[in-house]
């Protein structure tokens, strides 16, 4: 018989309404040590209040999004206002409409195809090394930086030839409807789009611009025919299916729009954590130093070196653990279903954590602390598949996955072949847009290696010298 899921204490007017949206991952992880791995909240004025459920066990989140997958939909309000802003590609659609475009877009997330982005990645990796070498004071803020390199390698890869045209657009607009999905998507009441109010009318002009020239584009790419351009765009309008279908302009776009924010936002999270969690850890920085000059010897990162610069996989893959780009995935249940024995109805807000099962205590030693070992391969193959899913799981996972670690690992790579690292802040508050986001500056200072001090030898160092190096 199914039980009933413990309802988290709250206050007695507004429930957990306050604490939802002022600390949600705060309160997802207080909920988790409290009440369990399925908890509910309830939210929201007499009259208006309504129960959202949380689970955080890896078995339950198998559960949601494997096993249970079809029941288990993305029907929610932050669902729908990604459709309503950047609309209804690979992120939102469902059933048919999900299984054509993904059978129209796999081709061009093969291993082989996305290996084919590498030099792409490594030209805006070079890039990036160079500015900062020019920085005079070496400080740069790893998040910025971050989201400006992921934003042009993906820019480049979708748009080719139209990089400096579309990247200006999409730098000043995507904010702005990312700002827009997450206040309506948890606000009690939506004041519908359609009425002139500032807000509305900035995130209609936002979309309006990244939408014009998106399509702009994509019409001269189809007007143009089959020329031999390998951008992304040029391969979507040239896509046909199996029974020649193919996808009209505006599913093109909506691809697009998707893309770039997958390829975009996550990646700089996974990559701008790295950097200064590296630089706050001396020793891991130089262990990942010593693989990159031990495997590369100062040629470029390639597509083939995923598999032979292990550590670097291990530091992304620990640095999406505490900081996963989507923290929060959230499904609605079309009918009553039993998660961990426990019954929640049919229609039900759902929400699976990362930051919070990603910290489970049943599933890493020293889960607060930064350690790239939690990903060495006996310690993965001792841990239940779902202990770690940054990409989701199942039927949805992220399409992009490859293409995310071939992009940070390259990244990586190319600038700790050049620099050294050294934090200058050090504890970085965390907010929640579309993705996760860094809410303070996050400065690390760069040091080009033919530049650096003289150091004693490893065995003459001290652990307090090794501390402050």
């Amino acid at each position: 018989m199914s039980r009933q899921v413990p309802l988290v204490a709250a206050n007695s007017v507004l429930g957990s309404l306050q604490e939802l949206r002022s600390d949600t991952l705060g309160a997802y992880l207080r909920a988790q040590r409290t009440y369990g791995d399925v908890v509910r909240f309830s939210a929201g004025p007499p009259g208006m209040r309504a129960d959202v459920y949380g689970v955080f066990s890896a078995e339950g989140v198998q559960q949601i999004l494997a096993s249970q997958a079809a029941n288990f939909r993305k029907e929610n309000a932050v669902y729908t206002e990604i459709r309503e802003s950047i609309g209804n590609g690979l992120l939102t659609s469902q059933d048919e409409e999900y299984r054509f475009q993904r059978r129209m877009v796999q081709p061009f997330f093969t291993q082989r195809r996305v290996n084919g982005y590498a030099a792409a990645v490594h030209l805006e990796a070079i890039a990036a090394a160079e500015k900062w070498s020019a920085s005079p004071d070496g400080l740069i803020d790893a998040s910025k930086e971050m989201a400006e390199f992921a934003l042009r390698a993906v820019t480049r890869i979708l748009f080719g030839s139209d990089i400096d045209t579309a990247i200006d657009v999409v730098r000043r607009n995507f904010p702005v409807l990312g700002d827009s999905v997450l206040r309506r998507g948890v606000a009690p009441l939506r004041i519908p789009r359609t009425w002139p109010t500032p807000a509305n009318r900035r995130v209609a002009a936002a979309q309006r611009e990244l939408y014009e020239v998106c399509d702009r584009i994509i019409a001269e790419r189809s007007a143009a025919g089959d020329t031999g351009e390998q951008d992304m765009v040029s391969l979507l309008v040239q896509a046909r299916g199996e029974d020649g279908a193919a996808l009209d302009a505006d599913a093109v776009r909506d691809q697009v729009l998707v893309f770039l924010l997958a390829g975009h936002e996550t990646t700089a999270t996974a990559l701008a954590f790295s950097l200064h969690l590296l630089a706050r850890h001396p020793e891991a920085q130089a262990r990942l130093r010593e693989e990159v000059d031990s495997v590369l010897g100062g040629r470029a990162a390639e597509a083939a070196d995923l598999d032979t610069l292990p550590y670097v996989g291990q530091v992304l893959k620990e640095a999406m653990r505490l900081y996963p780009s989507v923290a929060i995935m959230g499904r609605r249940n079309a009918e009553a279903a039993e998660v961990e024995g426990f019954h929640i109805p049919a229609g039900s807000d759902v929400y699976l954590s990362p930051w919070v099962t990603h910290r489970h205590p049943d599933y890493w030693a020293r889960p607060e602390d930064f350690d790239p070992d939690h990903f060495a391969p006996e310690a993965e193959a001792a841990r239940p598949r779902y202990a770690w899913f940054p990409f989701g799981g199942g039927p949805r996972a992220c399409i992009g996955q490859h293409f995310s670690m071939l992009e940070a690992t390259i990244a990586l790579a190319t600038f700790f072949q050049r620099f050294e690292l050294t934090a200058v802040d050090h504890d970085i508050p965390v907010g929640l847009a579309m993705t996760m986001q860094a809410m303070g500056p996050m400065r690390v200072r760069v040091t080009p290696r033919d530049k650096r001090p003289q150091r004693h030898s490893a065995g003459a160092r001290t652990e307090g010298q090794g501390a402050a190096e």
